[in-house]
This record gives C-alpha cells, structure tokens and sequence, in this order.
C-alpha cells in the first residue's frame, strides 16, 4: 500500500520526540548511519547483483578524510566530507575496472583482498594515525563543529542523508539506469547479447554506491569523533552493510532501512548483555542469519511478506468474509 512509506517517514520524525531517553536516541542516530551504508551498498549488491565485501574501503574514506583534514588544517569535519567521497569515487574507478572482468565470488573475493590490504596500509601509516587511528575536535570550537550533547541533531542530520540517498535510489530503479542493472543482476551475458553495455553500468552503480557509503562514514566520524583502521576499514563494516541489506531485502528501496531498524537494536541488546564477550559472539549471529535468509527466504523479509504473509492475510480474510 502507497500510504506506508509515508506511516514509515512519519515515524522516523517523531521517534527522538516519543524516545528521550540518551540511550535510544543514541541507537536511532546509529540505525540511520547502518541504513545508510546498507542502502548505500544495495545499489551495486542488491539491484546489480554484484556481491561487494569490501566497500569498508569506502566507508572509511569517508571517515577518514574530514577528521585527517582537522589534523593538518583545524578545520572543521564536514569541510572534508567532499573530500571523501571525491576519494571514494577514485578508490571506486580504480578498484572497479579490474575487478569487474571477474565474476561472482571471484569479484567478492578481490573486493576483500583489496580492503584488507588497505586496512593494512593505514594501519602501519603514520600519517593517519597507525593503529591507533585519528580524533576529531574534543571540544566545539564553534557550531561548525558539530558536537552536540545530545544525539537528536545528529539523528535529524543523518535522516535528512538518508532520504536523500533513498530518493536517489527510488529515481535509479525507476529509470533506463534501474532497468540495466535489474537486467545484469538477472542475467549478465542476456543483458549484454540485448545490448546493455555491462562494464560500464556495473561501474557506475560501484561509483555511485561508494559516493554513498562514503557519506555514511562522514556521517559516523561526524557522531563518534574517532576513527581507528578497524572500525573504518574492517571487514566487519563490510559484513554489516550485506547483512543489513539482505535482511530487510536486496534490490528493493526498503529493505536495507527494515533490516537496520531489526537488526541494529538487536546487536546492540547483544553487546549490553556480554559487554565485552560480545565481539566473537558478533560474527556466530551474523553467519546464523545468513544461514537463515539463504535457507529459507533468500529475498529477505520485503520478499518474505509479499510471497507469504500478504497472501495468506488475504486468504484469510476473504475465508472470513465468505457467506
């Protein structure tokens, strides 16, 4: 139905004002970031079909860059924003004209080679901050800054990304771009023998996804302030992003959002309750969830509803309105 994308919109706006606690509205600001980076991923994973597992190389150029502006220059985080993402989509162009003459968990395989050999460059890089990674600014110089006490300014800030990268979405799939990687997803050397010209689409989707990862890694060092190579660069950020995405539904504008406000909550009740025990815990829960969505609904809980819970509503009524 047309009205729930609005009933959704609607209570994403109200949430920090139903919520005031800190400690929810902390978790609404961190599902928007992970929704953003799912939604972020699914345009080349989901709609083209082409399983990336090392967009943290994005993600963490889009962190990296504002706070490593702050430390040469003093200036302020978001003045390095462009910066990241214009550096994601060079890390895009370079990464994508090799690899995408590979195919399927050939091309999976070289996105993680080349993630981990960028976590490792950074790490035993002095200039951005080694293994002990970079700051930002402890204390607001001013309101260009943008540390707040409270999470609900940056919640309202990361909502406003997100929906601009969900529109940005929701005009891709409805034109000739949507359409040729819906085609590619579906059948590669079919898209191809129709004319669709392959190379050059996948690489468009790979840059466009890395511009909005690498705004949701802004929007993560803007909020936290520190950023250190594994959770800028880790293959567990990668990890996240495919998970968020194939839980609410791959290829379909939602269901990277659905999955973020299922699945974030849920890790998070998972770290309070072990604390620090929680970390190994952290990849059993996300292998057992890929173990159940290929099991047995490998289009997520979008397609889970529409194939098997709508339809049987329905039955159900129409049962209970039969004379």
């Amino acid at each position: 139905m047309r009205w729930r994308p609005f009933a959704l919109a609607a209570a994403l706006l109200v949430y920090p004002l139903l919520f005031r606690g800190a400690f929810y509205q902390d978790m609404g600001a961190l599902v928007l970031i992970q929704a953003t980076s799912a939604s972020a991923w699914n345009i080349v994973g989901g709609y083209a079909g082409q399983v990336s597992v090392g967009h943290a190389v994005f993600f963490g150029a889009g962190a990296y860059l504002p706070v490593l502006f702050y430390e040469l220059w003093q200036l302020p985080l978001f003045v390095g924003v462009p910066a990241g993402i214009a550096v994601s989509l060079a890390f895009a162009f370079i990464i994508g004209l090799p690899t995408f003459r590979l195919r399927g968990h050939y091309f999976s395989m070289a996105t993680i080679a080349v993630a981990e050999l960028v976590r490792l460059i950074v790490s035993n890089s002095g200039f951005l901050g080694g293994a002990i990674g970079l700051m930002g600014p402890a204390r607001p110089r001013g309101w260009w800054d943008l540390v707040f006490r409270s999470a609900v300014p940056y919640y309202y800030i990361f909502l406003a990304v997100l929906g601009l990268v969900l529109l940005a979405t929701w005009q891709m799939e409805r034109s000739r771009f949507g359409y040729y990687l819906r085609a590619i997803r579906a059948d590669e050397r079919a898209a191809k023998s129709l004319g669709v010209p392959v190379s050059r689409y996948k690489l468009y989707a790979f840059m466009l996804s890395a511009a909005f990862t690498a705004a949701a890694g802004s929007l993560y060092i803007i909020k936290t302030g520190f950023i250190d190579p594994e959770s800028g660069f880790g293959i567990l950020v990668s990890v996240q992003m495919i998970i968020i995405a194939a839980l609410g539904g791959a290829g379909t504008l939602l269901g990277p959002l659905l999955g973020a406000i299922l699945l974030v909550p849920l890790q998070t009740a998972t770290n309070t309750w072990f604390g620090g025990g929680a970390t190994g815990l952290t990849y059993i829960f996300y292998g057992g969830i890929i173990m159940l969505i290929a099991r047995f609904e490998p289009g997520g809980l979008i397609e889970l509803w529409r194939l098997r819970i709508a339809p049987l509503l329905l039955r159900r009524r129409g049962d209970a309105h039969a004379p």
